[in-house]
């Protein structure tokens, strides 16, 4: 018997990683991942205001890195 999950995979994120927020009423939102919740489907993040708040794991992507 094999297990199939329909759950998609999610990024991989530690400590340190910049992040944005790709879903969401604050899309757009530039922070940095702090860690995972009790709960793993949610995290916090220092957003750039030095605001922590938390945010579904299922929202953050891996931002991008500006280009000159």
């Amino acid at each position: 018997m094999t297990m199939t999950s329909t759950k998609p995979a999610l990024p991989t994120f530690h400590e340190g990683d910049e992040v944005v927020l790709a879903y969401g009423s604050h899309q757009g939102t530039l922070g940095v991942f702090l860690r995972l919740k009790e709960d793993e489907n949610w995290a916090d993040i220092t957003e750039r205001n030095g605001s922590i708040r938390s945010h579904p794991m299922e929202w953050l992507a891996h931002a991008k890195a500006k280009t000159i």
